[in-house]
């Protein structure tokens, strides 16, 4: 009895983290629903969980841990999510001139619903978001170089920062590790904070694409002030609660 105990406990934790995967938020009750269990069993879950550093244990549920991730680990999670905050950023996108896109899997998503780019430069600090950039029609796109950041896949420090701030930008496209209303955003490596603050001061404005996940968040790396920031754009209608703290500090979409 004790090893199919075991047996059903790790079935449900992988489970789990396919949920994880796929909508980018553990929601407590729909998850003890949807595996036929009670939710102080699936508690108990996220926090083996959480101690095995899988994820993190938040109000209702848990979101991927804080921690560096590499790219295609990223991309592999909350993929919907992305995808609708990618349609809603489409018609963001400057027709021609220049913008920023920073190393993170959701702008990589963007890159990927484009159908050309005119005149447009691109410049990114993620090879596999210039791979993207250098595939779509008429863009000229532009890799920002520099230290590779192998935990997740970018390229920081002080070559990166120099490169990203050399031209002006229309328009930076950015997420973030985590969201907070009243301290901005955070990311989970200084480098990776730094070159996105070279972007956003060589931009005339900052789009900032974050999944409801993030939300009410603090990572290790403070980043961007709710004042460099002009749009946010999430998954969640903008009339939905969960934007309230956020409706006086940013246009929503």
């Amino acid at each position: 009895m004790a090893t199919t105990s075991t047996v059903d406990a790790e079935s449900r934790r992988e489970r789990l983290l396919d949920i994880l995967s796929t909508e980018g938020i553990i929601r407590l009750d729909a998850a003890a629903e949807r595996l036929g269990v009670s939710p102080m069993t699936v508690r108990r879950d996220l926090a083996d969980l959480e101690t095995d550093g899988r994820l993190r244990r938040v109000r209702g549920g848990a979101v991927p841990s804080l921690r560096p991730r590499t790219f295609v680990e990223r991309m592999s999670t909350g993929a919907d999510a992305k995808r609708l905050i990618a349609e809603k950023a489409r018609t963001l996108v400057p027709a021609a001139g220049s913008a920023a896109f920073d190393a993170s899997s959701t702008v990589g998503t963007l890159l990927s619903r484009l159908d050309d780019a005119s005149d447009l430069s691109i410049a990114t600090n993620s090879y596999e978001n210039f791979q993207v950039a250098r595939r779509l029609a008429g863009a000229h796109a532009v890799l920002v170089g520099g230290e590779a950041e192998e935990r997740t896949d970018s390229f920081v420090g002080l070559l990166a920062c120099q490169a990203a701030g050399s031209l002006h930008y229309s328009r930076f496209f950015t997420s973030a590790a985590a969201v907070d209303p009243a301290r901005g955003t955070s990311e989970v490596t200084l480098g990776e904070t730094q070159v996105k603050l070279a972007f956003v001061e060589a931009a005339d404005e900052t789009v900032l694409l974050v999944d409801s996940s993030k939300l009410g968040q603090r990572a290790l790396a403070r980043a961007l002030d709710w004042d460099r920031i002009s749009t946010m754009v999430t998954e969640l209608d903008p009339g939905d609660e969960r934007l309230d703290p956020y409706r006086d500090l940013a246009v929503l979409l």
